[in-house]
This record gives structure tokens, sequence and C-alpha cells, in this order.
């Protein structure tokens, strides 16, 4: 056995121009442990496993695996070594089918003819130690986003992976799916392999880590064994300071805001996706609309904002809240496909519904120096981090990325407010920040739509509660059914 076994990085200074996003950063990630890595967003969780992973270059540091150097800046050859990445925005080819995918993982180079069935199968003896069975020739495309995150595990297993990094494994799974990915996790732990996780969500943390290491502003803040730890503990190492409590609802005399009426919204294969729901939206009330994925939220959410054709009636309130003079704000639950315009920079992203104010325009042109001083103060008011508003939305940490496109949605008073799962994927300071926005729209008027498959969300949030079930809509009373005790 090796006198030092496991991945060490000693001493890891990385700049990118004026910002140090790692600054002399050293942890060890042993064999046999689930070692989770916690931060905030912009913390330099990221880096760091960019460096580990081969993808971002160190300016000063060292990073050992067994205690031999690793080839940072050479992520093929940092494969060949045996660290894999499953990074959080899945690296599959949708219109390949299983198979093919676990055989282009293992190519030896760029160009070649490959035998699928043979390089296949190594990624299919992992899936059947796991107890994880998988039809070979099934197309990436139709597959759940927690089969697909079993793709991306199983094309790592294929290969000789001595240590495993998890990038915000959780973010998008059912919590069955959770259930099932930390019993893998905890299996490959005990076959020897080092496990680093990714994660924001304390609860998942404490339930599933042996280890915890916090990183706050690029540097290192502890590590210790999580039977040492408690929630509050990490939270305080991550911020520094705990988010003051979020401020109870207003009373006022509430006015419908919206109605709907038997509405049914058809998914994209034309299955109905949402059958004859029936609910109501105060002004300065918000209703929070649970359940598991994949039971009509997001055809709903795009329903109410027009994005899909309501079968059945969707009624606003006379004057402001007519649908076509309604102030409709839409914050959609992926961030970098339905959000934003990655290769664009935050200006521009704001400019997707700001073009339409008219002290940014001259008849049909812009006013840039109105426009550049209007994204200047979106940045400022909505704490975006970020040098100015030139900057590529695709540079900024997916806190930050997400915060462009709230404010994107609250710079005006919206009269009705739809968010899906806003702070999936966030840490703790931006997931409050997001709340604190949907609450000063509630509080300011708006009638607001909350989808999360979050509990803790729902309950903190919401002012009235119901649950979306096979496309139907069932009161607070049925939460058990669908997610077992509530948290």
């Amino acid at each position: 056995m090796t006198a030092n076994p496991g991945l060490h990085v000693e001493n890891i200074v990385k700049r990118f121009g004026s910002l140090t996003a790692l600054d002399n950063v050293s942890a060890s990630f042993r064999p046999g442990e689930i070692h989770a890595v916690l931060g905030e967003n912009g913390a330099g969780k990221s880096t760091l496993m960019g460096i580990l992973s081969g993808f971002v270059v160190p300016d000063s540091g060292s990073v050992k695996l067994d205690g031999e150097p690793v080839p940072v800046g050479r992520p093929f050859d940092c494969k060949r070594t045996g660290i894999e990445m499953i990074h959080q925005h899945f690296t599959l080819v949708s219109e390949f089918s299983i198979a093919e995918n676990f055989a282009m993982s293992r190519l030896p180079g760029l160009v070649g003819a490959s035998n699928v069935t043979e390089r296949s199968q190594p990624s299919l003896a992992a899936a059947a130690r796991l107890g994880w069975e998988m039809e070979p020739g099934r197309k990436v495309s139709s597959l759940s986003v927690g089969a697909q995150q079993r793709v991306e595990i199983l094309k790592a297993l294929g290969g000789n992976a001595r240590v495993i990094i998890f990038d915000e494994p959780t973010a998008v799974l059912s919590p069955d799916e959770v259930s099932d990915l930390f019993r893998v996790l905890r299996q490959l732990r005990d076959d020897g392999h080092v496990v680093v996780l990714i994660a924001h969500k304390l609860s998942e943390v404490l339930s599933v880590a042996d280890r915890v290491t916090v990183l706050r502003r690029g540097k290192w803040i502890a590590s210790a064994p999580i039977a040492d730890v408690t929630e509050r503990t990490l939270a305080e190492w991550m911020v520094g300071e705990l988010p003051a409590p979020l401020p109870k609802r207003m009373e006022s005399n509430l006015k419908r805001g919206v109605m709907a009426v038997d509405v049914s919204v058809l998914g994209d294969r034309g299955e109905t996706a949402v059958r004859n729901v029936n609910f109501q939206i105060q002004r300065g009330e918000i209703l929070g609309l649970g359940g598991v994925d994949g039971n009509g939220q997001l055809e709903l959410a795009e329903a109410l904002v027009g994005i899909r054709k309501v079968i059945g009636s969707l009624l606003f309130e006379s004057g402001a809240m007519d649908p076509a003079k309604a102030r409709i704000a839409y914050v959609p639950q992926d961030r970098q496909h339905d959000g934003l315009a990655m290769g664009m920079s935050i200006e521009e992203n704001l400019l997707i519904t700001g073009h339409r104010k008219p002290e940014l325009r001259s008849g049909p042109f812009l006013r840039f120096a109105k426009l550049h001083e209007w994204s200047k103060m979106l940045v400022k008011r909505f704490s975006v981090k970020a040098n100015s508003p030139a900057d590529r939305v695709a540079g900024l940490s997916g806190g930050n990325q997400q915060k462009v496109v709230v404010s994107r949605a609250l710079d005006e008073q919206p009269d009705l407010l739809v968010v899906v799962n806003p702070t999936r994927g966030l840490d703790i300071r931006a997931t409050e920040y997001v709340h604190s926005k949907i609450l000063e729209a509630r509080d300011g008027g708006a009638a607001v739509a909350l989808f999360s498959t979050d509990l803790d969300e729902i309950y903190a949030l919401a002012d009235r509660v119901m649950f979306l079930s096979r496309g139907e809509l069932i009161e607070d009373a049925g939460a058990e059914s669908l997610f077992g005790a509530k948290v």
C-alpha cells in the first residue's frame, strides 16, 4: 500500500485577473470515505474541482494522488490516472444510446473506430454491481434526469476510477432518487474509492458524508469529521454569520390576482400534462405548488406566463391584471437553458426584457448611456458579484447567474410572479437572497405562484400549499403521500 494514499492538494493558489479564486488551499481526500466540500457560490469549490480533474491549471501549489503528482491542466491524463468527475450539467450525447455513451467515454482518442459492445461492457458490469438495470440500446434523450445521472456515474466506473467527484448530484433528483444515489455513494466508499461530494444542502451532507471541508471566499476555513459538526456549525463556517429570519407576511385586504377554472395543459408530446385544475392566487399571497418533478409543474407554470396554450380559463382581475396588460414575471427552473443566453453579457441578458422600458429607448434606438446606468444599478441592487455588467454570464457562479434572472424578472413590481425551483443548486446566502426577493414581490402586491420540489422551501415561503400529482391538484393534506413525512 502506498505511504500516502488518497488525493492531496497543498497550498493551491488560483487567480483569474484581479479575483483570487483559491488562496493557499490545502486538503486531503482519503480512500474509503465520502468527503463533502461546502461553501457558498463563489467560494472556490468549482475552481478546486476543476484543478483536481485537470480542467484548470493552478498558479501554484501541488496535487498528488497516492503520492504521485497529478497531471494538472490535462483532463484526459487526469482521467487515465483515475480521477473522474460527475458534472452537474451532464456531458452525455442525448441522441446516442446508453451503450454508445459508455463506449465513447472509453475511446483512446478523438478519432478511430470503436467496438461499442466491447467498450461498453465495463460500465454495464458496474451497473450490475450497483443493482441498476440498464437498456444498452435505449437513447439517452428518453431517460429521466435520474437515469441520465446513472449513465454519467457508470461512464466513470467503466474506467479505472479511484477518485470520483460529484458536483451537486442531488440538485435535480426526486427524494427517491436521492436516497438511491446515497446508497451508491456509500457502496463506492466501501469499495475503497475516494468519493468527493460538492453540495449545498446541509441536511444531505450530514446524512451521507464522513468528513467535510468548508471553503469561504477562496480560503480554507475548516475540515472535520461529520460526527463533530452540526448544521449550524457548517452554516456559520460557510457564511460567517447566519442570515436573519425571513419576515412574516403583512396582513392586508387581499384581492384576486388570477383564477384557474378547469385548466388543462398539454405536454411536449401532446399528452395531457395538467388535468382540470382549479385554484386562485390573491394579490399579496404566495401559493406553493409542490410535488415530484414530472407531474405537470413545468407545464402549468408555462401556461400561467403564456408560453403554453391553456384549455379552460385563466381569469385575471380587471384592469392591471388583464393578461395583455399585466406585468408578468417569470423565473424558470433551468437558468442556463431557459433563463439566460450563456454566451452573452449580463447587460445583454437584462435587455431581453429591459429593451421595452421607455426610458432606455429613443424611438427604435437604445439610449446606451441610460442602458449602462440601468444595468449597473440592477447589478448593484441585486448584489450580482461581477466586475461589470459587460461580464459574460457564463463566467458567473450559479448563484450569481440566478440573481441575473431574478433581477430581470423583478426590476419592476410584477402583478403575477411565477417561479419554478428558484433556489435549486444555490448556497445558503444566495437562497436566502432569492427568498427575500420573492417575499418583497408578494408584499408589494404580486400574486405569486411558487413551484418547488423542496418541501422546506414550500413551507418556509408559501401562505397556502397545494400539490400536483399526475397532473391533478390535491390539498396540502396529501403531501405525505407524495413525499413522506414533512420536514
